[in-house]
């Protein structure tokens, strides 16, 4: 008969590992805590594993030297063979809570998974300037004094829309929260049926209303919205008019809708500011990309708005951020708004932000040097032919025939992403793959933990690698990572 017991008893002790020269670099790496708290999950599985296999071989018939099974394995498990396996926990462990760089394969170019829109050079830059010390966020250099937070920001904004006034916050929704709690909290909001959107993570326009403290008052139909409909809604009880860009869905066929230059004109000859949500944020038009019906900024305030929303880290191609534009009565009522401070964004988003907009001064240069742009401007013939020579770096690798099929340039599709145009798409050119000695499934995963990782997508069999979303600088990582992917 086995004792179960006195074999555990041979497993190392807690103290006795972590004081160990073998576990020395992990308490460096890692610290004390978070070393002792995985070798306690490690021992405790060796312990239920070593008790399971002794009271297995004890109920077994055959000579009691069977029983030496669990005793060896003790002896094998060294205090060196400890540490690996909770470094080999440890990293996992990082690697799942961390953030980690991703190479795009979708075809989703404002992958909200993936972060939205890459950030230019310039704007990492100066992240990194402030990032590691102080910076004047709320100090006036010149004059020593206390200055306006988002300063240069808000004079940038104005340059390149036309504004009287700016102010920035955290995200689109806070935006939209915050000028509804300032200009109506209390009183209506007037807004189309056919507008009452939802955004991402099931945020819906009327909860986002209610939190405000303003009351939606809906006008119209799903399909049809006449101007005729807001004018009889007015009352003495009309905070604002709210027109919203639907740009996650299209409503097609038998169909009305009021313009937002109908809708100012209403708003000035009845007393009602008028706030115009357009979503992702154009400063530039898309239709030179392809994609048509993209509201601009700039035309919104000429058209007289008296708020204009959107967000930073979509069509802008900055950092998440809110933008809130327009005259300077209805941008200082929001900017005092008790909620403005607990919306407001760090120096971080500050000088992305200001480094992005910046590029926008020079509209020669912006293609070429914000990076939602650069991708969208990459011709589709560049593209196939980039496609065409990953397929023959791959090709020429000693292993990959054995381990893949013929791999294929393919037409392809890219789409903006981020709620924006949904129902339009880019030519684009891909490679797809068929590994042989894998399922995709697996592969696919392989291709999510390598470093960096790749995300593509599984169609018709095959995986997918979209070059509209994919920096010619990354194909190199690509053709090494997708080699290792089979080993």
């Amino acid at each position: 008969m086995n004792e179960p017991h006195a074999v555990v008893r041979r497993l190392p002790s807690v103290s006795r590992a972590i004081d160990s020269e073998a576990f020395a670099p992990l308490v460096d790496r890692y610290g004390r805590p978070a070393v002792i708290d995985e070798l306690r999950k490690v021992l405790a599985e060796h312990r239920e594993r070593l008790l399971t296999a002794s009271h297995s071989l004890d109920s077994r018939p055959g000579p009691a030297a069977n029983g030496n099974a669990p005793a060896a394995s003790v002896r094998e498990l060294g205090l060196g063979a400890l540490s690996e396996q909770v470094q080999q926990r440890l990293d996992r462990r990082r690697r799942s809570r961390s953030l980690r760089p991703v190479i795009n394969g979708t075809g989703i170019l404002l992958h909200t998974g993936l972060g939205r829109a890459p950030l230019a050079r310039e704007a990492i830059d100066a992240i990194a300037a402030v990032a590691a010390g102080y910076a004047s966020v709320e100090l006036d250099l010149e004059s020593g004094q206390r200055g306006r937070r988002a300063r240069a920001v808000d004079e940038l904004l104005c340059e390149l829309t036309g504004a009287e006034a700016a102010v920035v916050v955290n995200n689109n929704a806070a935006a939209t929260v915050l000028s509804l709690a300032a200009l109506a909290a209390g009183r209506e909001v007037i807004v189309s049926r056919g507008e009452l959107i939802e955004i991402g993570g099931q945020f819906r326009l009327p909860e986002i209303m209610a939190a405000s403290g303003a009351v939606l008052r809906e006008v119209g139909s799903t399909n049809k919205t006449r101007i005729d409909d807001y004018a009889q809604a007015i009352g003495e009880a009309t905070g604002a008019l709210l027109l919203v860009h639907p740009s996650n869905y299209v409503v097609v066929g038998f169909t009305e809708h009021v313009s937002l230059d109908e809708l100012v004109r209403l708003g000035r000859s009845r007393g009602v500011p008028v706030i115009h949500d357009i979503g992702s944020g154009a400063l530039v038009d898309f239709a030179q990309f392809g994609f048509r019906d993209e509201p601009l900024a700039e035309r919104s305030i000429a058209a007289g708005a008296d708020v204009v929303l959107f967000s930073g880290d979509k069509l802008l191609g900055g950092p998440q951020a809110g933008i809130i534009l327009g005259g300077r009565a209805a941008i200082e009522r929001i900017e005092r708004h008790p909620l403005a401070r607990a919306m407001r964004v760090d120096k971080l988003t500050l000088a992305a932000l200001a480094a992005t907009l910046e590029l926008y001064r020079d509209p020669q240069r912006t293609s070429g040097t914000v990076p939602l742009l650069r991708l969208l401007a990459t011709p589709a013939a560049e593209l196939r032919t980039r496609a065409e020579r990953l397929v023959a770096a791959l090709t020429a690798l000693p292993a990959f025939a054995e381990s893949f099929a013929e791999p294929e340039v393919l037409p392809g599709h890219g789409y903006l992403g981020g709620g924006a145009v949904p129902t339009q798409q880019q030519a684009s050119w891909c490679v797809a793959l068929s590994p042989r000695s894998i399922g995709l499934d697996e592969f696919a995963r392989r291709l999510r933990a390598a470093r960096p990782a790749i995300v593509g997508r599984v169609h018709d069999q095959r995986w997918w690698l979209d070059l509209r979303t994919v920096f010619p600088e990354q194909d190199a990582e690509v053709v090494g990572v997708l080699s290792a992917a089979t080993r």
